[in-house]
């Protein structure tokens, strides 16, 4: 008996030009390139050009995944982009992009899950999908960071950059096994008692203002691990698979310590982790889909790769997704 699954055609990434560097931090605050390698395993980021705008980078980053998965924009009928940092309150950031892709038809909207955001995404679009009420969709991740940063405060203002990336998702009939391509699983997990940990102090609602980003680094690595833990190996229950079936890691790109500790502690191999961070920092809902569209590029991710993703953010919100390439 078949089932319905929401297959990945293609993906594909943005990034700014401008690249800022641990050096250049330095000269702007009180910090130093070992410093941050130390503790996040970052040594530059992009930010985005002051015209620049997330509906832009996403949709540079939609169009190459359209361009990647050899599909046409008007085939398009589902447009979910993950982001905390829109363009505007409102109208949401997505239909700007479904408008500069040219689309007029199905719906388009923003979802809100800080760095779980593409998770989030992925489990929506492929729940719409599978409803029978969409045929085929993008999922994009893309964040301006720069923008609700204190570039003044050396603990936040180190760990984040811009960028965008998005998958083309295509409701597909699929044998029914643990071997179908697709998106197999999607777990999701909030536990609104941490928002104090790493939140944003401003809002419409609240202040009228955008506001800038607050953490407290230590509180959150010490919760991150072992939630990101939980999270995948509900995952791998769900599925009957283990960390030896994973052929690549995809995680949130927040620190290089956390995603190591996360690995090792699942039981996957280093060879098998797909790291960005070094080169993009922390780009929150976008990190996910720009690593996997990095090894894609480079062809480590073969037809048939078992994906694991995974991610943590603010509110806290985590969550875990296992596809097949």
């Amino acid at each position: 008996m078949t089932v319905l699954r929401s297959v990945v055609l293609g993906c594909g990434s943005y990034l700014p030009t401008q690249i800022l560097t641990n050096e250049d931090l330095a000269r702007k605050v009180d910090t130093s390139d070992e410093w941050i390698v130390q503790r996040t395993g970052i040594h530059e980021r992009r930010i985005a050009a002051p015209d620049e705008h997330t509906s832009h980078m996403a949709i540079r980053a939609a169009q190459a995944a359209l361009t990647h998965a050899h599909v046409d924009a008007q085939s398009i009928d589902l447009i979910v982009l993950a982001t905390s940092t829109p363009d505007n309150t409102f109208p949401a950031s997505a239909v700007s992009v479904q408008a500069g892709l040219g689309i007029t038809h199905g719906a388009a909207f923003d979802l809100q899950a800080v760095c779980s955001g593409f998770v989030y995404g992925l489990a929506t679009a492929d729940s719409l999908l599978k409803s029978g009420g969409f045929s085929r969709a993008l999922v994009i991740g893309a964040e301006t960071f720069s923008r609700i940063l204190d570039w003044t405060d050396r603990n936040t203002c180190v760990l984040f950059g811009d960028g965008a990336g998005a998958v083309v998702l295509d409701a597909q009939q699929q044998p029914g096994t643990p071997e179908d391509r697709g998106v197999l699983t999607v777990r999701l997990r909030s536990d609104g008692r941490y928002k104090s940990k790493l939140y944003v102090d401003g809002g419409p609602s609240a202040t009228g203002t955008v506001g800038h980003l607050r953490m407290e680094g230590r509180e959150v690595f010490r919760h991150a691990i072992a939630m990101i833990t939980d999270v995948v190996e509900d995952a791998f229950k769900t599925t009957g698979y283990t960390a030896a079936d994973v052929d690549w890691f995809i995680p949130h790109q927040a620190n290089k310590r956390i995603i190591d500790g996360s690995a090792h502690k699942l039981g996957i191999a280093p060879g098998k982790i797909v790291t960005t961070v070094d080169r993009h920092g922390n780009t929150s809902a976008a990190s996910i889909p720009l690593a996997l569209a990095d090894a894609v590029a480079d062809r480590r991710i073969k037809r048939g790769d078992l994906l694991l993703f995974e991610a943590m953010g603010g509110g806290f919100t985590w969550g875990a997704a296992l596809v097949r390439w």
